[in-house]
């Protein structure tokens, strides 16, 4: 659940708060938030499987933000795409996620339904 409220929160913040991004940060941003969000799409799905550990959590988001934002640093430098990786592997994962999490919801709510109808 804090997942998921951090991530309104981000959202709703990104809404009302006019922020420019820099053009020299401006590849860094979407890569880091691209991380962001699947550390909270990992951490909605160990909550949903009762698995959640706050202290993997803040650190895998962290983590995450700092490997994507660090590859993408250092693609800059030696003039190499390598962000392209971070993209790839953050995106599959988010996805992989998300189908994780779909398919419990709609078995529990089979089940929910199911229970109801005995």
């Amino acid at each position: 659940m804090i997942p998921l409220i951090g991530l309104a929160i981000g959202i709703l913040l990104g809404f009302f708060l006019k922020i420019d991004i820099l053009s020299s940060v401006a590849l860094y941003v979407p890569v880091s938030i691209l991380a962001a969000l699947d550390s909270v799409f990992g951490g909605a799905r160990a909550a949903m499987e009762k698995k959640f550990d706050r202290d993997i959590f803040i650190s895998g988001f962290f983590g995450n933000i700092l490997l994507a934002a660090g590859l993408t640093y250092l693609g800059d430098r030696l003039n190499v795409p390598i962000f392209y990786a971070a993209v790839f592997v953050f995106g599959k994962r988010l996805f992989d996620n998300f189908s994780v999490m779909r398919r419990m919801f709609i078995e529990n709510s089979r089940k929910r339904l199911k229970h109801r109808e005995e």
